[in-house]
């Protein structure tokens, strides 16, 4: 059994939710995305805006990452109901909380929250004391990665059926990884059913970066040191197309941080845009 004294989500997990809800209450509309059920979870202390990592200015740019990215998962999500997947993983979900955003597309499909099983514990019971619940259609998946679980065979025990199409997620994750664990998570995920669709965010190498966003990602990589949870590994786009081809996708592609602004930020006065630094790998089976 997992240690009940770690029962609580890690602060990066708290600090993705709370820019999120950040978004909503200091952004100009129209909201990339409007999502303060991770608020709701996360529950801070009175004054939780006065934090130096709550800055309006100073974290813009990761604020923009982060809706960014969330709301281009959810459409993702939300065209492949339309072709017919029922399925829907997300590997390192943390507050993720499109399941209680969105129900109308969630409960069409089995949606998998795979995370450490403190974070796991800790978000069951908020769900359950919010007035959320569990739905039938949710699993938490508890995986403990450090003592070298499995996220796949702990995944299959949550009646997730390898054969049948899914969307796997991961965004957040990769630079805390060995570029020989991103591998291995490739591979596993290449092995889903044809039909199948991974979204995998990557952190360019500081030298490619925008040099606007350098000093935020210089940051970003110090604070991710004195937490205990150091960035590991940075990718060039090429590399990260080559790494999915040779896991056995079909099909990869490379969303830049351009693609997202086009999509989501075209149009805005106000600053609020995605600078380069954090890009998306689709690769498809």
């Amino acid at each position: 059994m997992h240690d009940k004294q770690n029962t609580k989500p890690d602060n990066t997990a708290v600090r993705v939710a709370l820019w999120r809800a950040l978004h909503v209450q200091v952004d100009s509309a129209p909201h990339v995305l409007e999502d303060e059920v991770g608020l709701q979870l996360a529950s801070p202390e009175d004054g939780w805006r006065q934090r130096p990592d709550m800055d309006p200015e100073a974290t813009i740019s990761g604020r923009a990452s982060i809706v960014a990215r969330a709301r281009f998962i959810e459409d993702l999500v939300t065209e492949q109901v339309g072709h017919g997947v029922t399925q829907y993983v997300i590997l390192g979900a943390g507050l993720d909380t499109f399941s209680q955003r969105r129900p109308e597309i969630a409960s069409q499909m089995r949606i998998f929250e795979v995370d450490q099983p403190g974070t796991q514990d800790w978000k069951r019971q908020r769900l359950i004391d919010l007035g959320f619940g569990i739905p039938e259609w949710l699993r938490l998946v508890p995986v403990d990665f450090e003592a070298g679980w499995s996220w796949w065979e702990q995944l299959k025990a949550a009646d997730f059926d390898a054969s049948r199409p899914a969307v796997v997620a991961s965004t957040g994750v990769t630079q805390y990884l060995t570029k020989d664990a991103v591998a291995a998570t490739l591979r596993q995920v290449a092995t889903l059913a044809p039909g199948s669709t991974l979204a995998m965010t990557f952190i360019l190498p500081l030298e490619l970066a925008a040099p606007e966003v350098r000093p935020f990602l210089e940051a970003s990589v110090k604070g991710a040191r004195a937490s205990g949870t150091p960035f590991i590994s940075f990718f060039t786009p090429s590399e990260m197309l080559a790494l999915a081809r040779e896991a056995g996708f079909r099909e990869a592609r490379h969303v830049s941080a351009a693609d997202l602004n086009q999509r989501y930020f075209t149009g805005r006065t106000d600053g609020f845009w995605l600078p380069s630094g954090e890009e998306f790998l689709i690769a498809t089976i």
